[in-house]
């Protein structure tokens, strides 16, 4: 399986020909996407999905089926969204998608607090989404978010450590400037390697072999 790390919250996972898209957002400067099976969208927020990046990955991949919580239904309903929530597995192509969570995390109290679902996608890789959720199965490898108005470097690095992925690289980082993602990588990869993981960082358009 092949994952390729794109702007901010934006993973294209390979296997087997198949292709699979998460949050596709605002921040993100469009790959191809011919060959997608599924597209996930955790949660309705535009950095992770807006209506122009979704109608591209259909012009490429027509079939392409999309799933998000409620809420990514409700936001996207000029698409055919398929619901999912927390507890479901989906099988689609190469992939077994199962769905962690329910809420995204808080912003303010004055912010509504919307629907938000990780994934983790053939046992494997876990996007958490906006979220700090937890999978009860074992992560191999953890996208961990590293910056974002939600975020709290000392919580992002409790996160890393009770989620104990043998291997973790940052995501959603475009909220950061160079120096901030200078700051706060540093304290992921020191909870990952704290217990003996890898931690890894991946420019926007570089892959990694899982």
């Amino acid at each position: 399986m092949k994952v390729t790390k794109y702007e901010h919250a934006t993973l294209l996972i390979e296997r087997a020909d198949d292709l699979l898209v998460i949050d596709p957002g605002s921040f993100l400067t469009p790959p191809d996407f011919h060959g997608t099976v599924a597209v996930v969208i955790t949660h309705e927020h535009a950095d992770h999905w807006t209506p122009e990046q979704l109608r591209r990955v259909l012009e490429d991949s027509p079939e392409a089926r999309i799933f998000g919580p409620q809420g990514v239904v409700d936001a996207a309903s000029e698409f055919e969204v398929e619901v999912v929530t927390a507890g479901q597995t989906v099988e689609i192509g190469a992939f077994t998608l199962q769905f962690f969570g329910g809420r995204h995390n808080v912003i303010h109290a004055s912010i509504p607090v919307v629907d938000n679902l990780g994934v983790l996608v053939n046992d494997e890789l876990f996007h958490p989404g906006d979220s700090y959720t937890v999978p009860d199965v074992p992560v191999e490898t953890l996208a961990a978010p590293v910056g974002a108005p939600w975020l709290k470097i000392g919580e992002a690095m409790d996160y890393v450590l009770a989620v104990g992925a043998g291997r973790v690289f940052p995501i959603h980082e475009m909220t950061l400037s160079v120096a901030g993602f200078g700051l706060h990588s540093p304290r992921l990869e020191r909870a990952t390697t704290e217990r003996g993981g890898e931690y890894f960082v991946l420019a926007p358009g570089e892959s990694i072999a899982l």
